[in-house]
């Protein structure tokens, strides 16, 4: 029951802050899954979010796989709804501020402040994960260039995680 509470004290916070989806939320996810609580390791971490990316769907599943591997089922329902309940409970309420002051300066600021912001926070989710999975020149060659081939092509980026995949296990083998 501990666990339960714990699991839904810390993705109800963490859910608040979410600007521009769940892989904002990443450096400060596996600071407290790793980190913080120890309910995993910095791999397993790694290998949970690699899962939830390639699932169909929304990313937000690495919080449910997170819950399951925590506490089971319980421990999946929980994580979800705290990651997800109060993000929409505050884009409701947001959304009803918004329509009345629709046309204000602030508005306009806000919602511009709001892009880089998002960026941001997405490109610092990126660095983690790299820093967390890489460890020497090979992995992060393998990480740059999987980057570069998902923003400068227009194929699926899963073709790049098949390929840095490939790319990890010979590197492992060789070095």
């Amino acid at each position: 029951m501990e666990a339960l509470a714990e699991l839904a004290r810390t993705f109800a916070s963490l859910s608040l802050v979410s600007i521009g989806g769940i892989n904002v939320l990443l450096p400060d996810i596996r600071h407290q899954v790793v980190d913080v609580h120890g309910w995993m390791t910095d791999a397993a971490f790694a290998h949970t979010f690699a899962i939830a990316s390639a699932a169909p769907g929304p990313n937000v599943i690495v919080v449910s796989l997170i819950g399951w591997q925590v506490a089971g089922l319980a421990g999946l329902v929980v994580s979800t709804l705290a990651i997800m309940v109060p993000p929409c409970l505050l884009a409701l309420l947001a959304g009803r501020v918004l329509v009345r002051w629709a046309g204000t300066t602030a508005v306009a600021l806000l919602k511009a402040s709001l892009v880089p912001l998002g960026l941001g926070l997405m490109l610092a989710a990126g660095v983690t994960l790299i820093r967390t999975v890489d460890d020497g020149a090979a992995g992060y060659a393998i990480s740059a260039a999987a980057a570069a081939f998902i923003v400068f092509t227009r194929l699926n980026p899963l073709w790049a995680l098949a390929a840095g995949t490939v790319a990890n296990i010979i590197t492992l083998h060789l070095f």
